[in-house]
Order: C-alpha cells, then sequence, then structure tokens
C-alpha cells in the first residue's frame, strides 16, 4: 500500500461548488450595494478563503470593516443555500469507498468555512472520512500547513505516508508546507497550466488514474 492517508480539498476536488458560491456572493454583493460578478470570475477568485473571495470581488479600497458586513451577509445566506446546485464530481465516491475498503484512511482539509465543509461532508460523504476540517477562526488557511498537521496528529499517520490531492496552486503550496507529496487534479476550477505554473509534477484528470496513484495498484 503506497499510502496510509489522503487528505482532499474540497471545493474543486471532490465537490463542484463554484455556483452555490458564486449565488452566495451575488447575493451579498447585491444585498451591501455592489454589482455581481460572474462564474468565470468568481472560479478565478476561489481558493483562499470566503473573506479573500470577497476581497477580491470589491474595489481594493474597500474597508476591512465593509468586508465584514457583506461576510456577514454570504455566510447567513450560504449556510443555508451550500448545497443547491453542488454535485460530487464523477467517481469520487467509488475512490473514496475503494479506498476505505483497502483499509486507507481519508480526510478533508479545505479553506471553505468550517460550517460548509462539515454540513457538506455530512450530506454527500456521509461516513466516508476519518476527519474533516474547514476554515476557523484562529488558525491559518492554506496554504499554511496547520491544519493538515492536525489531521496527521489526530489520525497519527506518518507525514511520509500520506499524500494530498487538491485542483489549485493553493493545494499545491499546501502540501509543499506541510512537506507531503501532492497529486494534482485538473478536473477543478484551476487550469493544468496554473498547476503546472506552480510546480505541481503529477496530475491526474480522472478518478481511475488517481485511485492508481492512491492505492499503488
Amino acid at each position: 500500500m503506497k499510502y496510509q492517508l489522503v487528505i482532499f480539498d474540497m471545493d474543486g476536488t471532490i465537490l463542484y461548488t463554484l455556483k452555490d458560491l458564486e449565488l452566495a456572493l451575488n447575493h451579498s454583493l447585491e444585498q451591501t450595494g455592489y454589482p455581481g460578478r460572474t462564474l468565470e470570475e468568481v472560479r478565478r477568485f476561489v481558493g483562499n478563503g470566503i473573506r479573500k473571495l470577497i476581497e477580491r470581488s470589491v474595489p481594493d479600497t474597500t474597508s476591512p470593516d465593509e468586508v465584514d458586513r457583506i461576510l456577514a451577509v454570504f455566510n447567513e445566506y450560504y449556510a443555508k443555500h451550500c448545497s443547491d446546485h453542488t454535485e460530487v464530481y464523477d467517481g469520487i465516491l467509488p475512490l473514496l469507498r475503494n479506498l476505505r475498503a483497502k483499509g486507507i484512511k481519508t480526510a478533508v482539509v479545505s479553506n471553505k468555512a468550517d460550517y460548509g465543509v462539515q454540513e457538506l461532508c455530512g450530506q454527500y460523504f456521509d461516513g466516508l472520512f476519518d476527519y474533516a476540517v474547514g476554515e476557523r477562526e484562529g488558525v491559518r488557511k492554506k496554504p499554511a500547513p496547520d491544519s493538515v498537521n492536525e489531521v496527521l496528529s489526530f489520525l497519527q499517520i506518518a507525514r511520509e505516508a500520506a499524500v494530498y490531492v487538491g485542483d489549485s496552486e493553493v493545494d499545491v503550496r499546501t502540501a509543499r508546507n506541510a512537506g507531503l507529496d501532492c497529486i494534482a487534479v485538473d478536473w477543478g476550477f484551476r487550469d493544468r497550466e496554473v498547476l503546472e505554473a506552480e510546480g505541481a509534477t503529477v496530475i491526474v484528470s480522472d478518478c481511475a488514474a488517481l485511485e492508481k496513484l492512491l492505492s499503488g495498484d
């Protein structure tokens, strides 16, 4: 067995969440007097947490207090609508079941707000992850390695026996900062060229190829 633990990003890796993020963002912008953003713009803006998504969507001169106001509207809306249009990517559920059947542990580390991570994991992946964690107050977001280190400690897995799977440059940096192997997927929110430019050396395009690498078959 090649790995004992596989840590997954959430948005753009195991779940297509972009439409719900776009709708929540545009609701919060409309309610606070700002113009909306396109789906393509949101795709480029996501990856570093909700606050950064909002900061990238409003004028550079917007004050931190104003960002807080927009963020509060976003969180209230997204907590109720985080799964309206969200879907599991093809092949992810069988992949997770197969990994677990082989005794491989699975986890999620995301920059999505923790309430969203817990809700979506419970709704789409009940019982398929040993640990799941999102953005929380007082814990550095990815690409800082803090949450990855938390998972390794909780599950008592050595760093060299774990791998991080994600779809963005943030995920490649996270794996590097945590000292983990990295497998990038190109079906998410970043183009393959972005992953390559960040230094990703292993990139897959489907779950069959991903499972082969993860299980060592």
